[in-house]
């Protein structure tokens, strides 16, 4: 069965141009020029990715705020932007609201299905059975990396791909501060500091929610981060 991928993007010839790419790459792809449709037919869709622009129709952020709700209802499919706005603040905003990745519309063609196929190798995990060689286990922590899911003590944490390898790469080896740049290596993403930080504190917030007594994601100032002990 070919994976689906919605396509968000007001601008109809730019649309039907990457519909036809990605159709010859092998997937199927539904296209949405609203926000309004996108969440209808994404929540009958359920698609395997989802690629959106920031500005559709007469609303410059229209983008922003529709991630905000997809984000809420499915915590664990991929959202890339892919937008022609590339100042840092957009950036930063749209993965604080829980996209995977960020890209631009200037991007090649062969990179931007090698960013794409990289996200939906997680799609591709969830749906084999569980195999527990891959799962990590530090305390309360619990890592399945071949379900991409997250349990701390008996609460499920709902984190992004890009979170998840983030996290991964640090529980793997406690105590070991990781670089930002071991974190992006990490999550297959390219990102400047203060986005790798946004993506840490996302993390943070997440695991404070399930357990406010949660200290064990450190901030090595200057350096990275890292897991705290085996805790």
């Amino acid at each position: 069965m070919k994976q689906r991928v919605a396509l968000v993007e007001d601008e109809q010839a730019l649309a039907a141009s990457y519909q036809e790419f990605l159709q010859r790459a092998g997937y199927t792809v539904a296209l949405y020029a609203t926000a309004k449709d996108a969440i209808a037919g994404i929540k009958d869709l359920r698609p395997d990715l989802i690629l959106l622009d920031i500005g559709l129709g007469h609303d410059p952020e229209a983008g922003f705020e529709l991630c905000r709700t997809l984000r809420a209802s499915d915590p664990l499919v991929p959202i890339v932007f892919l937008t022609a706005r590339d100042e840092e603040v957009d950036i930063i905003s749209g993965l604080r609201l829980g996209a995977d990745d960020y890209l631009t519309k200037d991007i090649s063609r062969s990179h931007l299905l090698a960013r794409i196929n990289g996200l939906l190798r997680r799609v591709v995990a969830l749906r084999n059975p569980e195999n527990q060689e891959q799962v990590l286990k530090r305390g309360d922590l619990e890592l399945n990396s071949e379900r991409l899911t997250t349990t701390w003590g008996n609460s499920q944490v709902a984190l992004t791909y890009t979170e998840f390898w983030m996290l991964y790469v640090m529980a793997k080896n406690p105590g070991h501060i990781k670089s930002r740049e071991q974190l992006m290596e990490a999550a297959r993403v390219v990102l400047d500091d203060s986005t790798v930080t946004s993506h840490i504190r996302r993390i943070r917030r997440k695991f404070e929610a399930a357990d406010k007594q949660f200290e064990h994601l450190e901030t090595a100032y200057g350096l990275g981060y890292r897991w705290r002990g085996d805790a």
